[in-house]
């Protein structure tokens, strides 16, 4: 990265998103085979609860959106309330003992989460220029990732240290009370459009659904997010049941995705370079190409007798550079087609993409991880397959471009 000279304000916000997935960190990985190993329930049943929360996320996006573009509430006001939002619904996951609480405790979380992205993605926005948005994105991805690999690892250790699940929860939510704290004290509203007479939050919202190459930018999405989902709910659950390696206990699977993480930091502000030559577009179609790789390769790793955990390395550091260059590329794309009096909202519309990835992809890996081996199997490689309707996809918005 050539230049960090960025305002204060988004190194801030990257600090806090690195101590907020921090807390995320602890559950990510170790929560679905918590609630099925430990306490018993099916993998669709926890899919479907993971599911879940991607059904409030999609509420708390629509609000997310509109508050940010709002005077009365804008971005500071919409990210306490999401911090908040998300301390409760912790409670409900340490709480967890039925099925109830499970369902509850996600639904909080997805609307909690849902109110966070927005606001945060166009505070970014709001405090950049038009060339310093892939450096800014990735710093604050990069702080995401380091705070992802920190919890994962840590995680991972006190599971390793107490066998104690629940203790990861309630660090989790700690996490998000000490976020509230970062943001209260030392944020400033970003958001100063419009006056508070012209607000008509339903219009803005008609004028954004007008756009085409959003829609189209919506599918594009819609399937990246279901692609890391697949290896964040999923992929955890296939390599320590489904796979011929004896390698994937507990620890070396958080070793591993430690690994992921890590690496996916590491190479964040390096990428910065390789996406300032190319369009943001196409900066996607290489993410693209890249998952598709990493897919074809958890498929090898389930289907060979000698050296799978080292396949299975290889398979989950290509994910990593895969999600590094999808990030950035897709949120400087969306303030690219976005009027500045609309950011929150396409953000917004952005982050539901998330929220419909994740409603498909946790119901959908459990439910192929519950029709037996050959399904297990088989369903990476259709993954990787699925990758060529991505690159078509891009390929039509480059040629309006």
């Amino acid at each position: 990265m050539s230049k960090l000279s960025l305002n204060p304000q988004v190194w801030i916000l990257a600090g806090g998103r690195l101590l907020l997935q921090f807390g995320t960190g602890f559950t990510l990985f170790y929560a679905p085979i918590f609630f099925v190993n430990e306490l018993n329930f099916s993998p669709t049943m926890v899919g479907i609860a993971l599911g879940s929360s991607s059904v409030s996320g999609i509420v708390g996006r629509f609000w997310g959106g509109s508050w940010s573009d709002s005077l009365k509430w804008g971005r500071k006001k919409t990210l306490l309330l999401s911090a908040l939002i998300s301390a409760v619904a912790d409670i409900f996951l340490i709480l967890t003992h039925n099925y109830l609480f499970l369902l509850l405790g996600n639904l909080l979380m997805g609307l909690g989460i849902g109110l966070y992205w927005p606001p945060a993605e166009a505070a970014v926005a709001d405090l950049t220029t038009e060339k310093q948005r892939n450096s800014a994105f990735a710093l604050s991805r990069l702080g995401d990732n380091i705070g992802l690999g920190l919890g994962v690892a840590v995680g991972g250790w006190l599971i390793a240290l107490t066998n104690n699940y629940r203790l990861l929860f309630i660090i989790d939510g700690f996490s998000f009370i000490l976020f509230y704290l970062v943001i209260k004290f030392t944020i400033k509203e970003s958001y100063h459009g419009g006056k508070e007479g012209d607000e008509d939050n339903w219009q803005n919202w008609q004028k954004a659904l007008k756009d085409k190459r959003l829609w189209v930018f919506c599918f594009i999405n819609i399937l990246f997010t279901t692609y890391i989902s697949q290896i964040q709910s999923t992929l955890p659950l296939y390599l320590t049941n489904f796979t011929n390696s004896n390698q994937f206990s507990i620890t070396n699977l958080s070793g591993l995705f430690s690994l992921h993480i890590a690496f996916a930091a590491l190479f964040q502000l390096p990428v910065v370079k390789i996406l300032n030559r190319l369009s943001h577009l196409r900066g996607l179609m290489f993410s693209a190409l890249i998952w598709g790789i990493s897919f074809a390769l958890v498929w090898l790793t389930g289907n060979v007798n000698n050296y799978a955990f080292y396949w299975g390395i290889l398979a989950v550091l290509l994910g990593a550079i895969a999600l590094t260059t999808y990030n950035p590329a897709a949120s400087a794309f969306v303030v690219d087609i976005s009027p500045e009096s609309l950011r929150g909202i396409y953000f917004a519309i952005n982050s539901q993409c998330w929220a419909i990835g994740y409603l498909i992809g946790p119901p959908l890996g459990g439910w192929v991880l519950d029709q037996g081996e050959v399904y297990a199997h088989n369903f990476w490689l259709i993954l990787a397959l699925s990758v060529a309707i991505a690159v078509f996809a891009l390929q039509y918005l480059i040629s309006k471009e």
